[in-house]
């Protein structure tokens, strides 16, 4: 008798875990719905951008620091950057860089954007943030000549195996240079 129970308790034990397990499996990650929220956003307000570097450039979108590749691996891209957006407000439907990835055939592809705003335009320990996505600190010397600022990149064209809010993009290249 008391080997059945036991043996009732192991299988019930079992079943608990494979069903907590399978639950788990449906329910998405916490906060991945809202990086889909943002990700989509960004795809909304920059769709008219994707194949037509022209309009950015009409935006008031210009290029900056050539294609940014990864110290080792990846890249992120050739920045288009409007400067008049760079002081804030941080608005996810109008970002401050547009990212485009070079093409031998000099049809340049939106891969992504990013927020960006100077620490010096913020108070004191503020963290900024991009609905709810926080910002990353780049402190000054860095490699792109730039004083103290926060960013956030979208890889909202471009899968990034990384993830969506990722600086570097291993499916991205400079070599179309």
């Amino acid at each position: 008798m008391e080997r059945k129970s036991l043996l009732m308790f192991l299988l019930l034990t079992a079943l608990l875990a494979l069903t907590s397990f399978a639950l788990a499996q449906q329910t998405p990650p916490a906060g991945q719905a809202d990086q889909s929220k943002l990700v989509q956003t960004v795809r909304n307000a920059t769709a008219q951008y994707v194949d037509d570097v022209k309009a950015a450039s009409a935006a008031g979108y210009s290029p900056a620091l050539g294609c940014v590749s990864g110290p080792d691996h990846g890249a992120m891209g050739v920045h288009y950057v409007n400067g008049s957006l760079v002081n804030g407000p941080i608005d996810p439907a109008h970002p401050q860089a547009l990212i485009y990835e070079p093409s031998s055939d000099s049809k340049p592809k939106l891969v992504a954007v990013e927020f960006i705003i100077l620490a010096s335009a913020l108070p004191a320990n503020a963290a900024p943030q991009v609905e709810g996505h926080l910002m990353h600190y780049v402190d000054s010397p860095n490699r792109y000549g730039l004083p103290p600022f926060f960013e956030l990149h979208v890889w909202a064209w471009r899968d990034n195996p990384k993830g969506p809010f990722v600086d570097w993009n291993d499916h991205v290249s400079c070599a179309g240079q």
